[in-house]
């Protein structure tokens, strides 16, 4: 077994998959107690560790690459200076926690990491007390962390008892709280919403700022370009320090004050750096920065001196995305989840060749593309995912019209509604887990106006690895009751094509959703039509059981309807008819075609890729019951819970909504 140099970096002498690497720090710290027992002269090897273990483990199990490798040494520097989990880490967008979930005795679990029933991908209080918070959208940790911040103060000083002659016991040492905010979310609205209330609110929060110009993509807009101009001046903090002393010998620090001393103090830096307070200077939050965030020795040094400053207090660090490893520096789009790759030459693993089927999304941007070299009205707008939703496409042809919002869901829906009423017409795209942030957007400031936006809804249904926070499950449920919403699924690329197609044509709000991964590439049974608004279309005959469908998932349907239908009856001693509908609309439904099934069959078998409430069985219920039919109606679909993380293929097992799984359905079903 060959050893490893902890700060060697990875070269062509790199061990091979059936060697044991053995670390010299990391194998040893199964806590961050562990960790404290090192000298902070070690510390760097530490991170060379981390650095080749995260690199070599996600080269086989992927992951989120290169938003981990920037923040391995803030995370060494956090656990180092603060007793976690007594004092809260609160991630901000879990992947950058990869380190953090090694140094808090998970290491030697994180070759499951984002596998079924293994490590979760993001950060879960359900799976370690280290984890003060889940982390799976961005911008939330501000806000999460000022309420677990608050509420320690309110529980451990307020509400502290009192001793039998009615006086309060001594004050307990108050926790800290750590918001570690990057990787684009400080775009987010909800991120500003964060730090105006701690501004107004008596807290002690410190709100590290990892800044590394990227979320996904690289970062745009006025806010990123602030960030990269922020400094501050050595000078400025040693005469902050004075001034404050002389203050507190001269009795004016106390609570009334206070406001006052900090303006003064701001005013004081500004003068001295020569640079206008910043937002949070502005706001009477201490800023502190920008810092090297890769200077691991530095950051204990400087987190040591701020982490008893009480107050709220933003730290601000400089990092690079993919720091370590060469490919994913040079490419850190690319890299930040590239899937297994050759840790050596750098070369992803990836499917090609001829017969490969598209992706969704790629379906999704080619059209795109030629519907707006035809239609200048046509813009393209998307919240930080150009590359994942391949809307980089038409931004490469025609830049002018694609805009890219930041991590701003709700931003991204009512500009999109400005665009509209103006008389543009955006083709607004968003994973279905990110649109529910913007539900509000989507009903005040698009339907009630019926206004004429396209919602372009990725990632629909189950995504896999990624879990429970990036499921899109809950769409057709959440659009379903919005008056003026118009909801359609493609069951194959041609039908995305088309329904793009023709919702350029339509009037008022329209959302497309579709699945993630492949299309197929010759569908199991090809539409005998075109798509038309609002009408679905019969895919297979039948006289006994009426099977409706939506999107994507009526390709397996079609694929077990045909596995069943060879099978014998035992009770009537004949093979059991299934029809087969690929509904296409879930609003407005085809009519027509739930006629017909109310008419002829007594049961029917609905399935979809999303929550069974609200969605399309609960649709055909409630059509039925008002139309005066009394069907037996079957719904598959997302019962209610919440899905854990792991392969598409387990996943679907799992809830018996692959092929093996709706046979099963459709046994059943001839029984009822």
């Amino acid at each position: 077994m060959r050893r490893y140099a902890p700060t060697a970096a990875l070269t062509k002498d790199r061990l091979n998959e059936e060697e044991t690497v053995e670390y010299q720090y990391i194998n040893h710290i199964d806590s961050p107690a562990d960790l404290k027992k090192l000298s902070v002269e070690e510390l760097p090897a530490v991170c060379a560790e981390l650095r080749n273990f995260i690199i070599e483990a996600l080269s086989k199990n992927p992951g989120h690459l290169a938003s981990s490798l920037g923040t391995i040494e803030l995370t060494v520097a956090l656990h180092y200076v603060f007793d976690t989990p007594n004092d809260k880490l609160v991630w901000d967008v879990g992947h950058q926690a990869y380190a953090h979930k090694i140094l808090t005795g998970r290491r030697d679990r994180f070759h499951t990491n984002r596998q079924f029933k293994g490590l979760s991908p993001f950060t879960n209080p359900a799976e370690s007390e280290y984890d003060a918070f889940i982390a799976g959208h961005a911008s939330n940790s501000i806000s999460a962390a000022l309420g677990l911040d608050i509420a320690d103060r309110l529980l451990r000083t307020e509400h502290r008892p009192a001793t039998p002659d009615r006086t309060q016991t001594k004050t307990p040492t108050l926790h800290n709280t750590v918001a570690i905010i990057g990787d684009g979310a400080m775009t987010g609205g909800l991120a500003f919403e964060g730090v105006n209330n701690t501004s107004m609110d008596k807290n002690n929060l410190l709100i590290v700022l990892n800044d590394n110009h990227m979320a996904i993509d690289p970062l745009k807009g006025g806010f990123t370009q602030y960030l990269v101009d922020l400094t501050t001046s050595a000078t400025y903090n040693k005469w902050r320090w004075r001034f404050y002393r002389l203050a507190v010998k001269l009795h004016l620090v106390d609570e009334r004050r206070k406001q006052a001393i900090l303006r003064r103090n701001n005013n004081l830096k500004a003068m001295l750096s020569k640079q206008p307070n910043n937002i949070f200077t502005g706001l009477n939050i201490r800023y502190f920065g920008p810092t090297d965030g890769h200077d691991v020795e530095g950051l204990v040094r400087i987190l040591s001196e701020i982490k008893n400053h009480r107050g709220p207090k933003v730290l601000h660090i400089i990092t690079k995305k993919g720091k370590g490893y060469a490919p994913a520096e040079n490419d850190q789009t690319v890299w930040h989840a590239p899937g297994e790759f050759n840790v050596e030459s750098g070369i992803r693993n990836q499917e090609s060749g001829a017969n490969t089927p598209p992706l969704w999304q790629e379906v999704f941007g080619e059209t795109l593309l030629e519907l707006a070299k035809k239609n200048e009205k046509i813009v393209g707008i998307t919240p930080a995912m150009p590359s994942g939703c391949s809307m980089s496409i038409m931004q490469k042809e025609l830049p002018d019209r694609v805009f890219d919002v930041g991590i701003a869901e709700g931003h991204a829906v009512t500009f999109s509604a400005g665009l509209a009423k103006a008389g543009m017409l955006p083709y607004c795209n968003i994973y279905s887990t990110f649109l529910q942030r913007a539900y509000d957007n989507i009903v005040h400031d698009v339907a009630l106006q019926n206004l004429h936006v396209v919602l372009c809804i990725d990632r629909a249904g189950i995504v896999g690895n990624d879990g429970a926070t990036h499921h899109g499950l809950l769409d057709l449920a959440y659009l379903r009751p919005i008056p003026n919403m118009q909801i359609c699924a493609p069951r194959t690329a041609e039908d995305l094509r088309q329904m793009m197609q023709l919702a350029e044509t339509m009037d008022g709000p329209v959302a497309i959703r579709y699945p993630r991964g492949r299309t197929n590439l010759s569908p199991t049974l090809p539409s005998r039509e075109g798509v038309r608004y609002g009408k679905g279309v019969k895919l297979r005959d039948g006289d006994d059981i009426a099977v409706l469908t939506i999107g994507a998932i009526g390709n397996t349907m079609s694929e077990a309807i045909e596995s069943v239908s060879k099978t014998v009856s035992q009770s009537e001693g004949r093979s059991v008819s299934y029809a087969h509908y690929d509904m296409r609309w879930l609003k407005p439904m085809d009519e027509e075609i739930l006629h017909e099934v109310g008419k002829k069959f007594k049961t029917i078998v609905t399935a979809e890729d999303g929550m069974i409430a609200g969605g399309l069985g609960s649709a055909v219920l409630e059509w039925m019951a008002e139309h005066g039919y009394t069907p037996h109606v079957i719904r598959l679909g997302i019962n209610d819970q919440f899905v854990e993380h792991g392969s598409t293929k387990e996943l679907y097992h799992m809830l018996k909504l692959d092929k093996e799984g709706l046979c099963e359905s459709l046994l059943q079903a001839q029984e009822k």
